[in-house]
Formats: structure tokens, sequence, C-alpha cells
């Protein structure tokens, strides 16, 4: 199967602008053309009253505020399986673009890219525990399986799609956000999915160019630094069973889960991490015949931390040096207990 491919058009024009994103999805031989965004910009002239020392008043405009109208055009036709479900929005401050996908599928929860790796998909919410004949086929499904060999259509694909855990919160309120989204895609042998991710352990230096993870929401956009990938099982039973690490309430939890990703760290690195901080786990497979994963742990950016500058992440502070203080009366012990002996 080809991996998802995305087509990006952007026309801008001057004073009023117009920008037509499509998305083409090819899956195969069938192409599917999902929603086109056309972004309105227009130029609000404000007349600006200047007065000279004489009286007189000049009135200037001032050309310098915008304004941006979001509409879906009406013109595309989108060759999909699934229903058209009426929106309503479950809280203020979704985005356009998402509200138009989650007609075509509910589950969708953004989109997901890192710089020189072929991530760069729609990012799915899994359903759960999914019953025959609820929308999802006829046939059961257990949780965190669905997106693993399903497509947006909900179609069958070997491949699937990026998926993030069923359990975990991703909305528009950030204080109610899971404290560590977890994110599953196949290792494919193409490089699509998360096949790309080996890189960070296969290609010399990668990570040293390669730090950041995009995240857009239906709400906003995150961007995120990783800070540690690491190989481990995948069994149930295990003692990291990250992937049942969700929701990091309190320190404890929160810091026994970084130590995890520190202590086996295929790299080393000096990003700070403390209890507060919203982390995302990327996990896909490494080995097949020991049920093996490989994760990247990464952490959202802090205010005043920029996206692709790696000279505005804050670092842990070096340890201060160790001296060795001898202690006087220990020196005079030894002293007498020799001359004692003697």
């Amino acid at each position: 199967m080809n991996p998802v491919k995305v087509i990006s058009v952007i026309s801008a024009f001057v004073a009023v602008t117009s920008i037509s994103v499509a998305v083409l999805m090819l899956n195969g031989n069938k192409a599917e053309e999902v929603p086109v965004i056309i972004m309105e910009e227009e130029t609000v002239e404000n007349p600006v009253e200047t007065e000279f020392t004489d009286g007189e008043v000049v009135v200037t405009t001032d050309i310098s505020e915008r304004n941006y109208d979001f509409k879906v055009t009406t013109e595309t036709t989108i060759a999909t399986s699934l229903p058209v479900y009426p929106y309503v929005p479950a809280n203020s401050g979704m985005n356009d673009y998402s509200k138009y996908m989650r007609k075509y599928n509910k589950d969708f929860v953004g989109w997901l890219k890192i710089n020189n790796t072929q991530v760069n998909y729609p990012l799915m919410k899994d359903p759960g525990e999914v019953q025959p004949n609820t929308g999802y086929g006829s046939a059961y499904c257990p949780a965190d399986e669905f997106y693993l060999h399903h497509d947006f259509d909900r179609n069958y694909l070997f491949e699937g799609t990026l998926y993030m855990d069923y359990r975990d919160v991703l909305g528009n309120d950030e204080t109610k956000q899971s404290e560590n989204i977890v994110i599953y895609g196949h290792n494919m042998l193409n490089d699509s999915m998360f096949g790309s991710l080996d890189h960070y352990y296969q290609i010399d230096g990668f990570y040293n160019s390669n730090q950041f993870i995009e995240l857009s929401t239906n709400y906003k956009e995150y961007g995120y630094v990783i800070f540690g990938y690491i190989i481990t099982s995948g069994n149930a039973g295990v003692p990291f069973d990250y992937w049942n690490w969700e929701e990091l309430d309190c320190k404890e939890d929160f810091d026994w889960y970084v130590s995890n990703i520190r202590i086996s760290d295929m790299i080393e690195t000096d990003i700070d991490v403390q209890y507060g901080d919203k982390l995302l786990t990327l996990s896909t497979c490494y080995q097949d015949a020991d049920n093996s994963r490989f994760i990247i742990v990464a952490r959202r950016l802090r205010e005043g931390e920029k996206l692709y500058d790696m000279s505005t992440i804050q670092r842990i502070p070096p340890p201060e040096p160790v001296t060795e203080e001898t202690n006087p009366e220990e020196n005079q012990e030894i002293v007498y207990e020799e001359y004692y002996e003697e």
C-alpha cells in the first residue's frame, strides 16, 4: 500500500487573500479528496486623525488591521464511505478544518509531523471497545486496536492510521488534558506510519538535527522537544507498562515515568523535564520475536521556548563540583590508635 500523501496548494493575493488547502489521500488506486478550506483575508482601513500645530487636521488611513474569515467550500466532492455527522461542538475553539474533518470521521483529533521522517499524518483517537454494527463494521474489536488496521474511512488497511490511546484526553481545556498522550503506529518496512522513527537509533547524529515534534490538535498547535527514546517490552505485566500511564497526576507517578526513560535512554540529553510538563509518547514495534517496542518520549514546549530552536530549550543545570573534606577528629583518632599499638 502507498502511504498517505499530502498535497497542499496555497494561493495568495494582495489586499484580499484566498488560501485553499486540499488534502489528497491515496490508497492504492483509490483517491479520496478531503476538505478544501478557504481563508479570506480582508484589509480594514481605519481613519486616523492627525492634528498639526496650526490647527489643521489631516485624516490618514491605517491599513495595518486585517480580519480573517475561514470558510469551507461546497464545491469539492468528497469520496468517502462514511456518513456525514451533524457537527455539534462539545466546547468552543475548534478550528474549521477539524470541524470539517470530523463530519467524516468524528475520531479525528489532529495532525502529527516530524521533520525528515515520513511522519506527516492525521491523528485519530481510538474509539475504545467496538461492538458490531456500531459504525465501525460488523465485527467486534478490542480497545486500542481498531485503527491498527483501518484507514481514515474506517476501511481495512493493513498499515492502519496513527491513533492515540482511547483513554487519552486532548481537548480544548489544557487543565483536563492527559499528562501523557500515547500515540501508536506501525513500524512499516517502507517507512510509512512510524517506520521512519528508526532513523533515531540507526542514523548517527539524526537526533541532533531532529529534536522536535509538531502536534496540531483540533484546537491548538503544540510543539514538543524529544528528551529520550528507549527499547522496552510490550508484554502485559512488565514493570514499565508505559501504555497504561496517561494520567500522571501526582509527582511520584510523573517522576517514575520519566526515570524509566532516563535509565534506559539510548541518547543522553540535558533537556529539563519537571512535574507539570505535558508529555508525548510515540510507540511502535521493534521486534516481533520478543514483542519489544521502540518509544520516543517528548515534552511540550514551555513558555519562551521556540519550535526548532534548541537555544531556547531549558536544560538541566550542571551538578555542583564535589570536594572531599578531611575530618580533623578522624585523623587524630587514627594517630592515637597507631601510637597505642606501638
